[in-house]
């Protein structure tokens, strides 16, 4: 018989407390929303579905000061193809590696470069639905498209426009011989 009990939220944390990791073994992690969380999730990010979303590894001590996150991200994305709107279905797996470390800070302002992108301030927790959500973020196709679908060639006028763009004096002596205005 099946079991249908409700998965303990203590078996599998999504939010590992620091201070309960082990410094001598790495600490195991598995995720796998529910269908009601892919979909809130695929509405947050702007996308058509995400009917599979999986996100395995584990955090280990790094170099004594911090801890280090090592995963694996595969999911199953649906976009809609930015020429003909068609939904484009595309499989992903990436590798995630996250820092945490308690000598880096949170970026201010906007818009911050940041010189090396895995690095993560520590804090109480490790926030492994925030990691696994971040890391599909980067991972979605930008311009996904449907297989065949190619860009309309440019119309007439803008055609036009851009031959006027290449002769910038066509009409001038139009204007010298006339002394009106060209058409």
């Amino acid at each position: 018989m099946p079991d249908t009990r409700a998965p303990d939220p203590e078996a599998h944390p999504q939010r590992l407390r620091v201070a309960h990791l082990s410094a001598r073994q790495p600490t195991p992690f598995h995720l796998r929303p529910s269908a009601e969380v892919r979909a809130a999730l695929a509405e947050e990010l702007g996308i058509e579905g995400l009917p599979k979303l999986d996100f395995t590894g584990e955090v280990r001590a790094d170099r004594g000061e911090g801890w280090r996150l090592d995963g694996r991200l595969t999911a199953r994305v649906t976009q809609a193809c930015v020429v003909t709107l068609k939904p484009v279905r595309t499989d992903l797996s990436e590798e995630v590696t996250l820092r945490f470390s308690p000598h880096a800070s949170a970026p201010e302002g906007d818009e911050v470069e940041m010189p090396d992108e895995t690095l993560e301030p520590l804090g109480t927790f490790i926030d492994l639905t925030a990691a696994m959500v971040e890391a599909l973020a980067l991972a979605l196709p930008p311009y996904p498209r449907a297989e065949g679908a190619e860009l309309a060639p440019a119309t007439d006028a803008a055609e036009a426009d851009q031959d006027d763009r290449r002769r910038p004096f066509a009409d001038l002596d139009k204007l010298l011989r006339g002394g009106g205005t060209p058409d």
